[in-house]
């Protein structure tokens, strides 16, 4: 198999998707009205609700939900060989993940740019209304987590990562100023001085690390773990056009430059998949997923196929920038298929490498002697970047090596491996950060939805004493799990967690189309729905019986399933509803008659 082979494939595939399902959906199924006023327009506040550029809010939007699903998760799932992965990144991001955005979307632009929360209660009912939000903000706060528990271990004692990760806020903040004050309206103009800055900083990353500066930009892990939830704030209060909408709008230039490079290195180099279509570990037992290829290649593969987190995206800052509803098929649908290109990019980069070198990275020295397998370009590739990479687990140092063997074998750029290695590292953490201060403020938005219940200021959004209190609160919260936690502690509760958000978005939005009238199209949201509701529910019975309860594991046993508790609460009603639907229009239908 030819990596460029999966490239073509899935473009094909991602390009007819849009052009055919997604205007389908556009025009049959949710029937955009560009006439109608979003709420940006209508709320417009110069904080929060603030009409933006269709392609700056694609790029923020893109930023916001391209976490380290799309990178990691297809690297993990290798393990089950190159097709499982594949397949169920295009079969899941072009019938579940982007039609569970779009519709989510929609309905937060009906509904005036409501939480997800929110509009489970408009259109479900107060108490799954209530559940949604506590089921939302726990999520939420588990992602947020291990976010950054990723970002910490990606740029700790790496003063090229931390210099240019961190540069891009001051230029963030500038670029935000020079939209706003400077030269409005000049998008192209401030885009091209933004997107100038950002790659200085990055060229300016190696010779940073190799001078006397090195130690100011050398951070420890314990000093991540304080300044991300710091940083988390800061974004969450400032209004999202000063730091947050230009970031993600700049940093989206910069992962999809570097995915389009690596397309394009793949064209070049047309590396062979050396991964077989199927390992020996699809009916489970693997040293990187422990599970059998179903469920887990679901579980392990999310942000790239279906995310729940998407939902809080997309009925959090999103919807507040949109200026037309015929922007949501480009920002909306688009930007996940987007990011399930990002997947299979992942994906390749990680099947090029030798099997035996794909597992002596990924699973702990010990494991590996288990597995009776032999290193044959490890050695080397090792000498290559500059460091040990053998032994070190979790998908990112797999992902690196791989995209910088594809960059390093283009002619004239062999001597260049340790410097795309150390690139790539830098590119995942702020893939990663990306996530992070979109997240922090939409969990602001929730904690003011539900403060506004208790003391009705704090559910004014413009109310400043409301915004710094609720955006320290979501800050220390996932701030204070970052703290002794570890990706092996948070990692596999986040992935059950997201997959069951997901499933509750589905049912939301399956609600929202058969109170539209639109039934015969409730397929759309429904078939997916059923497919994620049997996957997660088995994945998370699996992880609580064969791992959590076998190893003493309680808490995270309890935490999954209560998650699952209230996400099945939430579908049952979800479905009393569609049945109380169906049956006012059946009557109504005979009294018309």
């Amino acid at each position: 198999m030819n990596g460029l082979y999966m490239v073509v494939i899935a473009a094909l595939v991602l390009t007819i998707c849009y052009r055919y399902y997604g205007a389908f959906l556009a025009a049959k199924v949710l029937a955009f009205d560009s006439n109608r006023t979003t709420p940006a327009v209508e709320f417009e506040d110069g904080h929060d609700y603030v009409p933006t550029n269709k392609w700056v809010t694609f790029g923020h939007h893109f930023a916001a939900i391209a976490g380290a699903g799309p990178l990691v998760g297809p690297i993990l799932a290798a393990q089950f060989g190159y097709l499982p992965g594949m397949l169920w990144v295009l079969i899941g991001v072009c019938l579940g993940g982007a039609v569970h955005d779009m519709v989510i979307m929609f309905a937060s632009i009906r509904h005036k740019g409501l939480s997800l929360a929110e509009i489970a209660k408009a259109e479900i009912g107060k108490k799954t209304g209530f559940v949604a939000s506590i089921a939302i903000i726990c999520i939420l706060v588990i992602s947020m987590a291990g976010m950054a528990i990723a970002v910490a271990n990606a740029l700790f004692n790496s003063p090229w990562g931390v210099f240019t990760v961190g540069m891009t806020i001051p230029i963030a903040l500038f670029v935000g100023l020079y939209m706003r004050c400077i030269r409005p309206g000049k998008i192209g103009e401030a885009s091209l001085i933004g997107v100038l800055l950002v790659l200085a900083a990055v060229g300016l990353g190696p010779v940073i690390e190799q001078s006397f500066l090195a130690p100011y930009f050398t951070l420890s892990r314990f000093q991540l773990d304080l300044l991300l939830p710091i940083y988390g704030f800061v974004a969450s209060a400032l209004p999202v056009w000063l730091l947050l909408a230009p970031r993600d709008y700049l940093s989206t230039y910069m992962k999809i430059g570097t995915i389009g490079a690596l397309a394009l290195g793949i064209l070049i180099v047309q590396p062979e998949i050396k991964m077989p279509a199927l390992t020996e570990f699809i009916a489970g037992g693997g040293p990187v997923v422990p599970g059998p290829v179903w469920p887990f290649v679901c579980m392990t593969i999310a942000c790239g196929a279906i995310s729940g987190f998407h939902a809080i995206i997309s009925t959090g800052t999103t919807p507040k920038m949109l200026t037309n509803e015929n922007e949501i098929l480009p920002v909306g649908f688009g930007a996940m298929l987007t990011e399930g290109f990002v997947a299979i990019m992942a994906l390749v980069a990680a099947t090029s490498l030798i099997p035996a070198d794909y597992f002596a990275i990924n699973s702990r020295p010990e494991v590996f002697a288990t597995l009776g397998m032999t290193v044959q370009e490890l050695p080397n590739l090792s000498a290559m970047v500059g460091e040990d990479v053998a032994g070190r687990p979790g998908g990112a140092v797999s992902l690196a090596v791989g995209m910088a063997y594809i960059f390093a074998r283009i002619p004239g750029l062999e001597q260049l491996m340790s410097f795309f290695y150390h690139f790539t590292i830098m590119f995942e953490a702020l893939f990663i950060l990306t996530v992070i201060d979109a997240g922090t403020r939409v969990g602001r938005y929730l904690l003011q939805e539900i403060g506004g219940m208790v003391y009705r200021p704090l559910g004014n959004v413009n109310w400043k004493p409301g915004v710094i209190f609720c955006s320290a609160l979501i800050s220390v919260a996932w701030g204070s799990l970052v703290f002794g936690g570890s990706i092996s502690s948070i990692w596999p509760v986040f992935g059950l967690a997201n997959q069951l958000l997901a499933a509750m978005t589905l049912a939301i939005g399956t609600t929202v189309i058969i109170r539209m009238g639109k039934q015969k199209y409730a397929w759309t949201t429904l078939l997916p729905l059923c497919f994620l509701v049997v996957t997660v529910l088995t994945a998370g019975v699996y992880n609580m019986f064969e791992f959590y309860l076998p190893k003493g594991q309680l808490s995270l046993a309890l935490i999954s399933a209560g998650m699952m508790l209230l996400v099945v609460f939430i579908i049952v009603d979800a479905v009393r509803t569609w049945v109380r639907i169906l049956r006012e229009n059946r009557s109504e239908a005979k009294k018309a008659a």
